[in-house]
């Protein structure tokens, strides 16, 4: 095992581990916990009661951050030319079509967010192998493919995120940064729990929210007292 430094210690000792806490104490406890140099990203792990190899307990979907990630989210748009300021316009960081599908196909994938239009679907859904892997490929559910692609950049600049259960049953998600104040992280996080909660699929059986973790970059992780988020 290796040696653990001074300040992981020091933020060690800061967590009862015979404890769960509130979301308002861990919200407010991760900014005490956080010792590096960056302004570090807190995450949510839920693990739910869900089998997400059954496609009626699949969990994914998208929410609306209230105060964003306080990342600077890089949108790619793939569309025709007569959408191309309409894009640009809204925010987005790259704007084209067939230049930036070669540039993919050659291993480019430096954004965080692809947005596209239903009638370029065919050109895009040859990229499935290079962008599904990364979870970047754009998907009507997550209305990331739409017509009214400024609305679809705005949002995602203003702080639209997608999830998605993973085979685990856990969703793993950014919430925040460290920097911004305990209550615009709870509002956050209290909006991402709210929306989970609503998606419960009918066919999932007993406990949904099975556990809630939050952490930040290189942190101990907090366990939040499940109980306390209705479900």
């Amino acid at each position: 095992m290796g040696r653990i430094s001074k300040k992981r210690k020091e933020a060690l000792s800061k967590i009862d581990f015979g404890k769960t806490y509130s979301l308002t104490e861990a919200c407010d406890l991760v900014k005490e916990i956080t010792n590096a140099k960056f302004d570090a990203s807190v995450d949510l792990s839920i693990r739910l009661g869900v089998d997400p190899r059954k496609a009626n307990q699949m969990v994914r979907g998208t929410v609306a951050l209230p105060h964003g990630t306080g990342k600077d989210i890089k949108v790619l748009v793939l569309c025709t030319p007569d959408k191309e300021e309409e894009a640009k316009a809204a925010g987005a960081d790259y704007v084209g079509l067939d230049e930036y599908i070669e540039k993919i196909k050659g291993g480019w994938t430096d954004v965080d967010v692809i947005i596209t239009m239903p009638s370029v679907m065919g050109k895009v859904g040859a990229l499935g192998r290079v962008l599904g892997p990364r979870g970047l490929m754009p998907n009507p559910k997550t209305g990331t493919v739409t017509m009214d692609v400024a609305k679809a950049v705005q949002e995602v600049k203003a702080g639209k995120i997608d999830f998605r259960v993973d085979k685990y049953g856990i969703v793993h998600t950014n919430i925040a940064k460290v920097s911004f104040d305990g209550n615009k992280i709870l509002d956050n996080a209290n909006e991402l729990l709210t929306t989970l909660v609503k998606m419960k699929p009918s066919a999932a059986k007993g406990t949904y929210i099975r556990s809630i973790y939050m952490s930040s970059t290189m942190s101990p992780s907090i366990q939040i007292d499940a109980k306390s988020i209705v479900a």
